[in-house]
């Protein structure tokens, strides 16, 4: 199969609509409110040292504010803030009703900034603004209202004692909760925590990653403009080593939970076992793959799914697919489809209503994509379309969608690249498949191929992953939890099950 590459978008024509969306989107972004300050006790401060970092736009590399960047100080100052507000029970000891009506109050007002809120994602973190709106908001709308809908619908127990004892085992807050969020999904990761949290009594800390803390800053004014009492969720933007460091190890915080990668995971459970051996919950990378039988249903429509799985959100997914474990009978007939379905992928400016690709976060980020995919080539990797920087002249940091045939033994195979590229394993036996697929750190999520029932049924079951998809890819709910096995973390965002991580269980035993 010959090396392809993925065309970029041709220009728009003068007077579509798409041009004419594309132009009031541009308006829209330039007379943006950059939030540019900390969070902290109801109120908008500067950093305590003065300091503030420039936000570079990924789809220009253009700056577009200067936000304070907070430290050990600044968080000192917002868990203070989180746990007066704790301690006085305004926030904790608030009937469940009232707490109910602010999460359903923070959800309209999402809902009505919603073009806001995707315009702050698109331009801080480079994904597409019909993207941002349609999955970001959407699902952030769903958790606060899932959430807040939960609220007075957690009971308590009563164990089954002997008659003359009565045992009430009740849930209560955990305390203060420190939350770290990735810059992937910025408003969306930051909902899954601080709804749960605060659906059940909690007061917070938010540490938004430096390259998108704009959406978490706004999602606080929005929560205060809700009637959210001064100090429950305070937001403090700033750097891992001091910012992230400072809220992990914080001895007044009472829990952590972490989105991102697995070397920063670790670190927040040193930081634990170091301060006050607070609980850590994490969600962490993922190697996911589709498992894809010979009896595989509609090759179009794999084909499609597997593009979608790696492609959205430019591979930057913990939860891509980022392998294709094919069966050898069909593998040629299902990449030849998937080749062609990466190349109708347009990758573009994220203001541009066109664009399915966007953007990656940073330059950072970019050479590591592309160090990635050079390296494949490195070690004997065949490039069967993509494989490029594009659009160098707009300043922004784009990558084509990439698709590799790769050896198990080679790099991008194992690693996370967190990036628009697949990787195409073959297999001769489903045991064989099956050792593929564990066959990484990771286990946090994949998809199963096939018209069998029972084959469907025994492969999910010995497929090491939090979610095993089953003829559909990123199919989900927030009914269901989400999270991982192995190093993929642990603990579980979404559903009821989320809860359970920002309580406690008290036994209060009386003898009658």
């Amino acid at each position: 199969m010959t090396t392809t590459t993925t065309p970029s978008a041709p220009a728009l024509s003068p007077g579509s609509a798409e041009s004419a969306r594309r132009a009031e989107l541009e308006q829209r972004a330039a007379a943006l409110t950059i939030p540019s300050r900390l969070f902290i006790d109801g109120e908008h401060v500067d950093a305590a040292s003065g300091r503030t970092f420039a936000r570079v736009s990924p789809r220009n590399g253009q700056v577009i504010g200067h936000v304070a960047e907070g430290d050990a100080a600044d968080i000192d100052r917002a868990v203070a803030a989180a746990r007066r507000a704790f301690d006085s029970g305004i926030w904790s000891e608030q009937h469940p009703r009232e707490r109910r009506r602010v999460l359903q109050r923070l959800a309209r007002l999402v809902e009505e900034h919603a073009e806001e809120l995707a315009l702050l994602e698109s331009i801080d973190m480079g994904k597409p603004f019909t993207d941002a709106i349609a999955v970001d908001i959407r699902v952030t709308v769903q958790a606060l209202d899932f959430y807040a809908e939960a609220v007075d619908k957690h009971y308590d127990e009563v164990a089954p004692t002997a008659y003359d004892r009565l045992a009430l085992v009740t849930r209560e807050p955990i305390g203060v909760v420190g939350a770290v969020v990735p810059w992937n999904y910025p408003l969306m990761m930051a909902a899954w925590k601080v709804a749960p949290a605060l659906a059940v009594g909690n007061t917070m800390v938010l540490k938004p990653a430096e390259q998108s803390p704009l959406t978490a800053l706004r999602l606080a004014e929005l929560a205060a403009e809700a009637g959210l009492p001064d100090g429950v969720l305070n937001v403090v933007p700033g750097f891992g080593p001091t910012a992230g460091q400072a809220l992990g190890r914080h001895m007044d915080v009472d829990a952590v939970t972490f989105t991102g990668s697995g070397p920063v995971g670790r670190l927040f459970m040193a930081y634990a076992a170091e301060s006050n051996i607070k609980p850590v919950s994490l969600e962490l990378g993922g190697k996911s793959p589709h498992i894809v039988m010979p009896d595989a249903p509609d090759l179009d429509h794999v084909a499609a799914q597997v593009a979608s799985g790696i492609f959205f959100n430019m591979g930057e997914s913990c939860s891509a697919g980022s392998r294709l474990l094919v069966h050898r009978s069909i593998r040629d007939e299902l990449v030849e489809r998937v080749v062609a379905a990466s190349r109708r992928e347009v990758v573009g400016d994220p203001l541009d209503p066109r664009s399915t690709l966007g953007a990656l976060v940073e330059e950072q980020h970019l050479e590591r994509v592309l160090g990635f995919i050079s390296g494949a080539a490195s070690e004997g990797a065949t490039t069967l379309v993509g494989g490029h920087q594009v659009l160098r002249e707009t300043g922004g940091y784009y990558v084509e969608p990439t698709v590799l045939q790769v050896d198990p033994s080679m790099t991008v195979a194992r690693e996370e690249v967190f990036g628009p590229v697949l990787s195409v394993l073959t297999f001769d036996t489903p045991d064989e498949a099956v050792a593929l697929a564990n066959g990484t750190d990771f286990g946090l999520a994949a998809a199963v191929w096939t018209t069998d029932l029972s084959t469907a049924h025994t492969m999910a079951k010995r497929v090491r992953a939090g979610t095993v998809w089953v003829n559909c890819y990123d199919d989900s709910d927030m009914t269901v939890p989400f999270g991982g096995y192995k190093q993929s973390g642990f603990g579980r965002d979404k559903s009821l099950h989320a809860m359970e991580k920002y309580t406690q269980l008290k036994t209060t035993w009386i003898k009658l």
